[in-house]
């Protein structure tokens, strides 16, 4: 909560790239002030109501970042991995220290649309099937789809180990490309229902979460920070699968 004190090396270990190390070394140079007043201990209790400053430039503290990533194909949702280069690989820098994972998941050769963050709680949301928050893939099939499709995968449909809900598929105009929104993520899901009715997925991108759409001039690869509250108002404030 606002206001709630913390240790200073915590406070500037969160919120910078700076180790406890890095924080023990600039307090002995008398480079870290609190609310004007130079600093000597690293076990100061501070809030983000002070103002810190290291080498004389204010530090925000926030605990969370969320970022957005573009997916390009050939990464592995996942934190490390020893065969496949994984997409925390693409983080910046700047924000390597935060730690963050991935909110759901995408295949391997699946592009689009991917939220990395350190906020549990908010991934739970995200990929919780009780949370109903639906997510929307265009997808190119090798063959032609038709009307029954779209009544199979609004019927829902039943595989070993789960049960798809029901979902929302729109024919394009060629009828072999197609947008698909599920209120799950199983593992390969959306290949799996349109191998039920007969079609192989060719290509697959995820274009948005919840009413979050993947910003169409984020390249392949990229990445980009978004504020809480602009992430969960589209995310939740837009429409779901009912």
């Amino acid at each position: 909560m606002i206001g709630d004190k913390m240790r200073l090396d915590k406070f500037l270990s969160e919120s910078t790239e700076l180790s406890r190390k890095d924080i023990r070394a600039l307090i002995r140079k008398e480079a870290v002030t609190v609310n004007g007043e130079t600093v000597v201990k690293p076990e100061l209790k501070v809030s983000e109501l002070d103002l810190v400053t290291v080498h004389g430039k204010a530090v925000s503290y926030r605990k969370f970042v969320y970022l957005i990533l573009n997916k390009p194909s050939g990464y592995v949702s996942a934190t490390e991995d020893r065969k496949y280069p994984t997409v925390t690989e693409l983080v910046p820098e700047k924000y390597r220290h935060y730690n963050v994972f991935c909110a759901g998941r995408l295949d391997i050769d699946t592009e689009g649309l991917l939220i990395l963050t350190n906020d549990g709680d908010l991934v739970h949301d995200i990929i919780s099937p009780k949370k109903n928050v639906y997510k929307r893939y265009y997808a190119e099939l090798d063959r032609p789809l038709d009307e029954s499709d779209k009544t199979a995968f609004a019927e829902g449909m039943q595989f070993k180990e789960f049960t798809a809900k029901p979902a929302r598929l729109e024919i394009c105009e060629d009828r072999t490309g197609a947008y698909v929104e599920i209120a799950e993520g199983k593992f390969h899901q959306v290949k799996r229902m349109f191998e039920r009715v007969g079609k192989t997925v060719t290509y697959l991108k995820r274009v948005s979460i919840g009413g979050l759409e993947l910003p169409t001039d984020l390249p392949l690869g990229g990445m980009i920070e978004i504020a809480y509250d602009d992430l969960t108002d589209k995310i939740y404030n837009e429409r779901r699968l009912s």
